[in-house]
């Protein structure tokens, strides 16, 4: 069931290859209406995290705002960026010229979050692919938001649903593990929250034929994709994964489109201490202060379709304007 009215969105994020797909997919989608974008360390450091959200914008012609926000955890030394997954600049090494950006909200994430969410209450889904440091500091400044708030979609998380658990330790997902405080903040606030994690997430590829294809179909914005994507692609080809993992896509498709995952509900928390920091888990025996999905089936080849078609009409409208 697709949405009928466009849903306002604040988009956390910390690009980041995933990242930069799945912002672009947010602004074609007409069924999303992007409010502001808030950076968070993670793929990169957060000036680099800033830097590649204000060129994608610019890129992407989006128009939303963007605040930056926290450079490292709530408690903890950051964790080294995944060059190895998202290059040096956090794009995948993809060239980005140094040219006259968009300007940066006086205001921080946290505050920007806050903001968004008093302005319209109620309506404001915050799509979260990063660290949920963000997070955890807005609803530390100003509890109530959780409860204007209309949801939390994040992409994080791993429930050892089929053959998928941590990617960064046996049991933790890079999202959670690199602020495990914050995330344990956000879970227990009273937002709804659904959790769009690598039980789902690491079976939504964009194969190389299908990001191939999208240079033809989908003229500039294709080509990008494709050139954005190849140092990830080759990162997780040493895995044994032959493609694209969409995992920030797949949050924007949740979004979207929910009919396309299959949701187990139930509270859910997150090791702060010992050897399994950072793993998310049930809490079977405590009920949660709101609602919570989590995603643990998908309809891959829909959502990767989803996203094909929102890039393909993206790509042409943008054309028809030039």
């Amino acid at each position: 069931m697709s949405l009928q009215s466009p849903l306002k969105v604040v988009f956390d994020t910390d690009p980041g290859v995933d990242d930069a797909l799945a912002l672009a997919f947010l602004h074609a989608h007409p069924g999303l209406d992007l409010l502001a974008v808030t950076t968070v360390f993670g793929n990169a450091d957060i000036e680099t995290t800033t830097r590649n959200a204000r060129y994608l914008c610019q890129r992407f012609g989006i128009s939303a705002p963007i605040a930056q926000g926290a450079a490292k955890p709530l408690h903890r030394a950051r964790n080294p960026s995944p060059v190895a997954i998202h290059g040096g600049n956090g794009l995948g090494d993809y060239p980005v010229p140094d040219l006259r950006l968009p300007p940066l909200q006086p205001r921080d994430a946290a505050d920007e979050i806050i903001a968004r969410i008093r302005a319209a209450p109620g309506a404001v889904t915050i799509i979260a692919v990063g660290p949920l440091t963000n997070l955890a500091l807005a609803c530390t400044r100003d509890p109530e938001i959780a409860i204007l708030a209309r949801e939390v979609i994040l992409m994080g998380g791993a429930f050892g649903v089929g053959k998928h658990a941590g990617n960064v330790t046996p049991h933790a997902e890079a999202n959670i593990f690199n602020d495990p405080e914050a995330a344990a903040i956000v879970l227990a606030a009273p937002w709804p929250i659904s959790i769009v994690g690598l039980d789902v997430t690491l079976d939504c590829l964009l194969t190389n034929e299908a990001a191939e294809a999208l240079t033809e179909r989908a003229g500039w914005l294709g080509r990008f994709i494709f050139d954005v994507t190849r140092h990830y692609v080759e990162a997780y080809r040493a895995d044994g994964v032959d493609g694209c993992c969409l995992h920030d896509v797949a949050a924007v498709a949740y979004a979207i489109d929910r009919g396309l995952f299959r949701i187990r509900h139930g509270a859910v928390g997150v090791d702060t201490i010992g050897p399994q920091t950072g793993r998310t888990r049930w809490l079977p025996d405590e009920p949660p202060p709101a609602p919570r999905n989590v995603c643990v089936g998908v309809d891959r080849d829909g959502l990767v379709d989803l996203f094909c078609e929102s890039i393909v009409r993206q790509s042409a409208l943008t054309e028809a304007e030039t």
